[in-house]
C-alpha cells in the first residue's frame, strides 16, 4: 500500500515527467507484479514519460519502450535498447527472452 500511495502522490500534482529509482524493490514478488500492470495502466490512461530506474532485467524489459543500460564507469551510457514488443509482455515469450538476454549480454560484459 505505501508504494500505491507514493505513485498517487507522486501523480496528484501532474508532472509531465514520473521519476521512478527502484520503486517496486522493497515489495514481493505478487505484489511487484501488480503494481507492475498498475503502473501501466497509469501510463497507458495519462501518456506521462516515466523514467525508471531498476536493476532487475525482466522488470526493465516488461516495462520499458527503452532500455538504457549503463556501464561501470559511473554516468556512462552502454547501450541504449528500443524494446518493440506488444504489451501485455509474457517473459515465456522467445521475442521477451531475446530482449532479456541483449540486455543482460551487455550487463555482463
Amino acid at each position: 500500500m505505501k508504494q500505491r500511495v507514493a505513485i498517487a502522490r507522486a501523480l496528484a500534482t501532474d508532472p509531465s515527467l514520473l521519476l521512478m529509482d527502484e520503486p517496486f524493490g522493497a515489495v514481493d514478488a505478487q505484489t511487484r507484479e501488480m503494481l507492475q500492470n498498475e503502473l501501466l495502466d497509469i501510463w497507458e490512461q495519462t501518456g506521462k514519460t516515466v523514467l525508471f530506474v531498476t536493476h532487475d532485467v525482466e522488470e526493465a524489459v516488461k516495462l520499458a519502450d527503452r532500455v538504457v543500460v549503463m556501464a561501470k564507469e559511473p554516468g556512462r551510457i552502454r547501450d541504449v535498447i528500443e524494446v518493440d514488443l506488444p504489451r501485455p509482455r509474457s517473459r515465456s515469450d522467445a521475442d521477451f527472452g531475446a530482449y532479456y538476454e541483449r540486455v543482460l549480454g551487455l550487463i555482463r560484459e
